[in-house]
């Protein structure tokens, strides 16, 4: 089993912040800091530890002589510079610039941009975009334009509508402030910030479909080397979803097409097994064909890619083959019970068939998340 993220905050993590910070600052109370730092840490969850750890290096800041956040952060800032830091050192210095460097918007967005190649300030710059809308997001649209590919995609992913794991920011959830950083970004040459552009498309399509489509379709109308891929993946939400508009972007026609000979290899599947299944998809019309399936429980239904196709001609068949994994895994609890299989067709439910999931060997069942 894999180790679980807040194990990664530890005593290496606070070892390697705690060397840093005394490589360039003799006086920096290395052994209180790291007694702080690892006093209680083992029972918190992971944003508890990042925030443990961040309380404890504020402590280390403070004692003896109180020292000012913007003094604080050229010397956290000179750590950076030495490129010793990693995710899990580096995440609890980000989580200290956002709750002390709040009231200091130029250093605080300094050491943001000074981290972030090192342990991406996404969650940090939240408080800061609250406090400061105007200002922040000025030198965000500085950052969009850098040549950092660090920098560019925090300038996208930080300020996401509905950014995993982050703080919301209330205006964030109206669309028209961040397009004009997409719009820098949209056909970057770094997928590492594509991607972040195409899944900030995809928040706004949650809330705001018809803004994030005619994005997208001024996007498609501009052309670009990667601007295709881009669309697609911003799109990903509103195809699961059998938006017609989203279909026609890509050229689908909705509902175009049907399913038959859906069969499944067996009609029971255990807990951590898989279910395998079979369908021939025939197109009504020329053009393509959006393939997803379902699967569906009482309150509770699940969208996944299953393929595309082209049609050269109306009549034209393809014949699919999937497996789909009930692997357990800790964000989703999957009780056994009665389930059905939905095969959708550029949007269109296309044909089902019921099968049951039971428990595993030994009767365990997928944890709760």
């Amino acid at each position: 089993m894999a180790q679980p993220l807040k194990d990664l905050i530890n005593a290496r993590s606070v070892s390697v912040l705690a060397d840093g910070l005394a490589a360039v600052w003799p006086s920096f109370p290395q052994a209180r800091f790291t007694e702080r730092a690892l006093a209680g840490l083992a029972p918190l969850e992971l944003k508890d530890r990042v925030r443990h750890v961040s309380a404890a290096l504020h402590d280390a800041f403070q004692h003896a002589l109180p020292m000012p956040y913007p003094q604080a952060a050229e010397l956290v800032r000179a750590c950076a510079a030495r490129g010793e830091l990693d995710l899990w050192s580096g995440w609890p210095v980000t989580d200290h610039t956002a709750v002390h460097g709040l009231d200091h918007l130029e250093a605080a967005m300094a050491t943001l941009a000074a981290l972030t190649p090192y342990s991406t300030g996404e969650f940090a710059v939240r408080p800061l975009l609250d406090r400061h809308r105007d200002d922040a997001l000025k030198i965000m649209y500085g950052w969009a334009e850098s040549p950092d590919e660090h920098l560019r995609r925090l300038a996208s992913e930080g300020t996401r509508p509905r950014l995993p794991w982050a703080s919301r920011v209330g205006w964030l959830m109206t669309p028209g402030p961040t397009l004009p950083l997409l719009d820098l970004l949209r056909d970057d040459p770094s997928e590492y910030v594509r991607r972040s552009v195409a899944n900030h498309v995809n928040d706004l399509a949650k809330d705001h479909p018809d803004t994030a489509l005619a994005v997208l379709a001024r996007w498609r109308a501009g052309g670009g080397s990667h601007v295709e891929r881009v669309v697609r993946h911003a799109a990903r939400g509103l195809l699961r979803a059998g938006h017609p508009e989203a279909l026609e972007l890509l050229g689908a026609t909705p509902g175009n097409g049907s399913a038959r000979a859906l069969v499944l290899e067996a009609d029971t599947v255990a807990v951590g097994g898989r279910l395998t299944f079979t369908v021939t998809v025939t197109a009504g019309a020329p053009g393509p064909l959006l393939l997803k399936y379902a699967v569906r429980r009482a309150g509770s239904r699940r969208v996944f890619h299953l393929g595309e196709r082209v049609a050269a001609a109306e009549g034209a068949a393809f014949t699919l083959r999937k497996s789909h994994s009930f692997r357990p895994v800790t964000t989703r609890n999957e009780p056994p019970g009665p389930r059905e299989l939905d095969v959708i067709v550029n949007g269109r439910v296309a044909a089902t068939v019921p099968f049951t999931l039971t428990a595993a060997p030994g009767g365990v069942t997928s944890p709760i998340g």
